[in-house]
């Protein structure tokens, strides 16, 4: 599966990429060069949008470490009708999600800053995180954050099956194939013992 972005975003996450570009001049908010930033940050959090479909308007998505808000950027703009928290413990990089939300404009995205040990539970119905942390580290923040059973999606590379999963947890692989970056797999993880 390759991932696709909804026609309708095209215009709004260019801009978003506008943005970044203005302000990475100037805070330094990755490295990734600027040709590669449209497959590696946005094509890759669009293999999260099927997993959106059965949630109901309303329900809470927690990206957690967001950095500039890949994938809860798109998260967003997919789905209006969901809460997008971009949580990370950076406020350099929040306010430029702050920033984009205003711009684009993104009106469910709520960027949350802090550290994910120290943060009140998010109580999300479904959580994100790309490059963040082992399968191990993730299981245990989404413990916290997550309501009892929500699902957790870890955008991993295809090695993921080296990191353990703490007993009490199961996990799907949903691979998919980025153009030029390869492969690649959503890892949808939940607690498995309430």
């Amino acid at each position: 599966m390759e991932p696709r972005l909804p026609a309708p975003l095209t215009e709004p996450l260019g801009r978003y990429l506008d943005l970044l570009d203005r302000w990475n001049r100037t805070h330094a908010l990755t490295s990734l060069p600027k040709g590669e930033r449209w497959e590696e940050l946005l094509l890759d959090a669009a293999a999260l949008l099927p997993f959106l479909e059965p949630l109901a308007p309303g329900s809470r998505v927690a990206d957690l470490g967001t950095g500039m808000g890949c994938p809860a950027v798109v998260l967003a703009l997919a789905r209006p009708d969901l809460e997008v928290l971009a949580v990370d413990a950076s406020a350099k990089k929040l306010a430029f999600v702050r920033q984009a939300a205003l711009e684009l404009p993104v009106a469910n995205l709520k960027p949350v800053h802090g550290r994910l040990e120290d943060l009140p539970p998010l109580a999300a119905d479904l959580g994100t995180a790309k490059a963040l942390g082992s399968l191990e580290q993730l299981a245990g923040w989404w413990a916290r954050h997550g309501k009892a059973g929500a699902p957790f999606l870890a955008l991993k590379g295809p090695d993921w099956t080296s990191e353990p999963l703490p007993a009490g947890w199961e996990a799907t692989p949903h691979p998919y194939a980025l153009p030029s970056r390869g492969r690649r797999v959503v890892v949808a993880f939940r607690r498995t013992d309430g």
